[in-house]
């Protein structure tokens, strides 16, 4: 019985992945560079295969002048706009201290501030202040990370044709069972969990370039700051929305009042329409389509398990073990 139990092929593909699980568990001090590196790899193989179905050119020549070109951009932009984003970043915080320490006329801003007195909101404020200055502090580490991601991801793209043929060579080893269970979970991963990482960015990116539009058109200040900001929590699911609106509610009240609080939550409001009703469903597949509830709960806990990451990945790896275990949306008649 048992050993009839050993040779199914779900008890394998259970076993299996447990054992991916443990070894991704045992390389947690470099996940951040694995994570990075497929990142780097999916979205830049799909960035030179759209450009090689309209320009057919020599594909190592497509991914050294994409590579190029996103390296120079982003140097580039470094190099000339981080000094004055670092300001506008600075003068925002100053901006919400001071409507944090400061009386209001209004009754129900004053006892919300008093609520968060209570709380001892402070105390976190601090704890957030001290996290940012330790990424900070360890930033040349980040950088080394995200250079040796690059690398790998420009290297991976290079060789791609000549590592798919290199691995296909495991079909017909001594552990071709094995390996047929691992590709069965690396094609499932970069179906899933890729794609839904590109979907992310690219609403991230729609909604960064929108919300500052319409900031613009209101006459918010920082808009540099505010843009970072409001893309890097474009790429939390559903949450990244709602957080956002915490300081843009703040900064509208203290230039223009409620009516400035009122336009603001008309084009958020907008804005997260075209998320739901444009974007998403032309995005994303009918697995990513999630309850709010669940997408939540899945928040909640991949923050606390993988802390800033579980935001990002939380999502996609929670749509790849649906896909794994066949969790389809019934379709109606």
């Amino acid at each position: 019985m048992m050993n009839k139990l050993y040779q199914t092929r779900g008890f394998k593909r259970i076993l299996i992945f447990i054992v991916i699980a443990l070894a991704l568990y045992a390389m947690k001090s470099i996940i951040n560079l694995i994570l990075l590196t497929f990142i780097f790899a999916f979205l830049m193989d799909r960035l030179v295969q759209f450009i090689e179905d309209k320009i057919p050119l020599n594909r190592k020549l497509l991914v050294v002048i994409s590579y190029a070109t996103i390296v120079g951009l982003l140097t580039y932009g470094l190099v000339m706009y981080l000094p004055m984003i670092a300001g506008e970043i600075t003068a925002l915080i100053k901006q919400l201290t001071a409507f944090y320490t400061s009386k209001h006329d209004n009754v129900v801003l004053n006892y919300i501030v008093s609520q968060m007195n209570e709380v001892k909101i402070s105390s976190y404020l601090e704890q957030g202040v001290t996290y940012l200055l330790k990424y900070f502090t360890d930033i040349s580490k980040i950088s080394l990370q995200v250079l040796l991601a690059l690398l790998l991801s420009l290297f991976f793209l290079l060789e791609k044709p000549r590592l798919i043929e290199f691995t296909g060579k495991f079909k017909t080893s001594k552990v071709a069972s094995i390996y047929v269970e691992i590709e069965f979970f690396a094609q499932k991963f970069v179906r899933t969990f890729g794609k839904v990482i590109e979907a992310q960015l690219i609403i991230a990116v729609v909604n960064c370039i929108l919300t500052t539009i319409s900031l613009w058109l209101l006459d918010f200040p920082q808009l540099g700051g505010l843009s970072i900001m409001i893309f890097l929590l474009g790429l939390i699911p559903v949450a990244g929305v709602i957080i956002s609106l915490i300081p843009l509610t703040i900064i509208a009240y203290s230039i223009g009042g409620l009516m400035k609080v009122l336009y603001v939550g008309i084009a958020i409001a907008i804005i997260h329409g075209i998320e739901a009703y444009i974007l998403n469903p032309n995005l994303m597949s009918s697995k990513t389509n999630l309850p709010v509830f669940y997408t939540f709960i899945v928040l909640i806990f991949s923050e606390h398990f993988f802390g800033v990451w579980g935001l990002i990945i939380g999502i996609p790896v929670f749509v790849f073990l649906l896909d794994v275990l066949e969790v389809t949306e019934n379709k109606k008649s």
